[in-house]
């Protein structure tokens, strides 16, 4: 069997920082409030940039840390549920622009676990033979799907880009884990992006009671699938959607005390499908976690769906 690894992480954020003091002019609310309940003190706004601008700011960065031109991409699958265009799929347009001349793209929508699917559809066509070496990327333009005059979600939300390079290996140094998914259908409405003008709303308590006592022995299967046990991990990188959240499931992992656990929602917000990915490229850039370390990734939220894999850093 040939199996894959992540040989390069990249991201990208628009420049624009809105503070907690800056959002409390515009709706009512403040910093404490905002700190208090989700952990959050700034995001990152897009204004000129296009979701597929973040895509391919984040993807040009992975691409130079390989060491890999475009012609050499025979994959590129981008996870998000802010585009706009239904045709061509952003990650069609992503090709374009990076000049990629004739890969497999498609769009995957999972909302907040979009990553962690578009990852594991990218290792499965590695391991199918159907691809050489994927380009996968998580990016959302939040901004563009917020009721700037709901407190309970506008507070929450932010944009941008994660991207990683996958390449085929032989299966004895496969990088990428099992993954583990899934959904709760009934419950889909509980984060939900719906109208012909879309706007995000969330039932926030449903979200939270279902993350903290759900998550934790899903995410504690991905690591018995990939063999190893929770106190191993190096790192953790959950769904950046609330700090209260993330700390939660951490504290039930039986992590190791010396374990990284990415709290990028503090600085980035909410990101969606591109958190996870930002996270972990940041970690990576910054040096706190390092080559070959085990990290468990998980995504979880819009639909209540969720994925998760034990990775090895590149």
């Amino acid at each position: 069997m040939t199996a894959s690894r992540i040989v390069a992480l990249g991201h990208h954020q628009p420049s624009k920082v809105l503070g907690n003091d800056e959002l409390s002019a515009m709706v009512d609310t403040d910093d404490e409030w905002i700190r208090s309940r989700v952990g959050i003190r700034t995001r990152h706004i897009a204004q000129e940039e296009t979701l597929v601008d973040l895509a391919v700011a984040a993807a040009e960065k992975a691409l130079a840390h390989a060491g890999v031109t475009p012609d050499q991409v025979d994959l590129v699958a981008v996870a998000t549920c802010t585009a706009v265009e239904r045709s061509p799929n952003t990650a069609a347009a992503v090709a374009a622009r990076l000049g990629i001349p004739a890969p497999a793209a498609y769009e995957l929508n999972t909302a907040c676990s979009g990553f962690s699917y578009a990852l594991a559809t990218a290792d499965h066509a590695i391991r199918a033979g159907a691809a050489t070496r994927a380009l996968v990327v998580g990016v959302e333009r939040m901004s563009d799907i917020i009721d700037w005059t709901d407190r309970t979600t506008c507070v929450i939300f932010g944009d941008g880009a994660g991207a990683a390079v996958l390449e085929a290996v032989p299966d004895e140094q496969a990088g990428i884990g099992p993954v583990v998914w899934g959904s709760e259908p009934e419950k889909g409405e509980a984060v939900a992006i719906s109208g012909w003008k879309p706007v995000i709303s969330q039932q926030g308590q449903t979200v939270f009671r279902w993350a903290t006592t759900q998550v934790a022995p899903l995410a504690r299967k991905a690591c018995e699938k990939a063999g190893i046990e929770p106190s191993e991990l190096r790192g953790f990188v959950a769904h950046q959607a609330n700090l209260r959240i993330i700390d939660a499931i951490a504290g039930k992992l039986g992590l190791a005390e010396d374990a990284v656990v990415a709290r990028d929602v503090v600085d980035s917000g909410n990101t969606s499908a591109a958190s996870i990915p930002l996270a972990l490229s940041k970690l990576v850039e910054r040096g706190e976690l390092h080559s070959g370390d085990p990290v468990l990734l998980f995504g979880f939220g819009g639909g209540l769906a969720y994925a998760g894999q034990v990775v090895r850093c590149p």
